[in-house]
């Protein structure tokens, strides 16, 4: 199921221009595969897409044996504009379109310090067990915007 739904989203990809997770949401469910959010927010992570200025793209064989892609800090540093912490809760402020591209490299990382992700189109919440991974999590974030 869970392969199938990955050769889905690679043919999606291959012939259609998909600029967010809801656009893919809408093209896998007209072949068939209902997917929740989550569930295909790992799909993105597993699959190792990018998201440039003309959405989502499978990354290149060389780029994957070369690097797993752009580290968090580089993705923080080129879409990520500020921190803010609202108890056990941080917000991420970002470019527009840098949302998903944030959110999903912090889900990557898999910090003990997140609970989990939701991104919007420049704004990301980052839930944290409490205030203080929080204030953690917080003051890592702010060393990655530079």
């Amino acid at each position: 199921m869970k392969q199938q739904r990955h050769n889905a989203i690679r043919q999606i990809l291959d012939r259609t221009a998909i600029a967010n997770q809801d656009d893919l949401r809408r093209a896998l469910a007209a072949q068939g595969h209902n997917v929740t959010q989550a569930t295909l927010s790992r799909d993105v992570r597993e699959l190792k897409l990018s998201k440039g200025p003309n959405g989502y793209s499978i990354a290149s064989n060389a780029a994957e044996d070369a690097d797993e892609g752009p580290g968090i800090r580089e993705v923080m540093k080129g879409f990520g504009l500020e921190v803010r912490q609202a108890l056990n809760q941080l917000v991420v402020i970002a470019v527009t379109g840098g949302a998903q591209p944030i959110a999903a490299g912090v889900d990557y990382e898999d910090w003990p310090e997140v609970v989990g992700t939701i991104a919007g189109d420049d704004t990301v919440l980052i839930i944290c067990p409490d205030d203080k991974q929080a204030k953690t999590l917080k003051k890592r974030i702010e060393s990655y915007l530079g």
